[in-house]
């Protein structure tokens, strides 16, 4: 196995809330296992949980938990439950949690000693804050991860890539790449638009996720070609 693609660290972050975000972090689970590399996922932090299995449940963070291997304790997929489908801050308040780095940072080593790479899924876009004084951005730092975008093809997808991108950057961190994903089967032009996403971001594009009724993430790793 070689050195330049083991103990990869990724963070996927998109251009906005529902546009794919787990459904592409799981596809890359499942194409870099493919390559033969044990890999697992993680979302620190997830609103919209059920009570399942004697505890708060996120369907995102399951998905992703059914796509890691080896398979990981759903605490260190996911530390932070949060049970109403709110913004994290307002979540956390609802539930009389705080949320901190210390728990996250924890979890995410055990999960890195068991695999090759570790894919962890952020929250919303990227300007999304974590807490009042936690972003996104200061997890990624701490945890020294590089930054996958996920650009929901829609109507305003290109502006939308071209900020998250450049805020990306401005807050000192490497966008690795971009994925584009189908959210809207009606858009015209896809392929075009796709073309002007990949000559204005700063980035190169790791594949493209179709637009399906039944979401297949195995079946759409075949669409991703992460880079090295």
């Amino acid at each position: 196995m070689s050195a330049a693609v083991t103990h990869r660290a990724l963070f996927v972050t998109g251009t906005d809330t529902g546009i794919g975000k787990s459904v592409a972090s799981a596809a890359l689970l499942h194409a870099f296992r493919a390559r033969g590399l044990r890999a697992v996922g993680m979302k620190p932090v997830a609103s919209g949980c059920e009570w399942l299995q004697g505890g708060w449940r996120n369907e995102d963070a399951l998905a992703l938990q059914a796509a890691s291997d080896p398979t990981p304790d759903y605490d260190d997929i996911n530390p932070y439950a949060l049970e109403h489908p709110l913004a994290p801050e307002l979540a956390a308040a609802d539930a009389g949690i705080s949320i901190a780095l210390p728990p996250i940072v924890a979890a995410y080593a055990r999960l890195r000693a068991q695999a090759d790479v570790v894919v962890v899924e952020g929250v919303g876009g990227w300007m999304a804050p974590l807490t009042a004084q936690l972003d996104q951005a200061t997890l990624v730092n701490e945890l020294g991860l590089s930054v996958v975008l996920v650009v929901g093809l829609r109507l305003g997808c290109i502006n939308h890539a071209r900020l998250t991108a450049r805020a990306i950057q401005a807050d000192g961190l490497h966008l690795a790449g971009w994925i584009a994903n189908e959210v809207d089967p009606s858009m015209a032009r896809r392929d075009d638009n796709v073309e002007i996403l990949r000559r204005v971001l700063p980035a190169p594009c790791w594949g493209r996720l179709p637009h399906a009724a039944q979401i297949d993430p195995a079946r759409m790793a075949a669409g991703l070609s992460p880079g090295p």
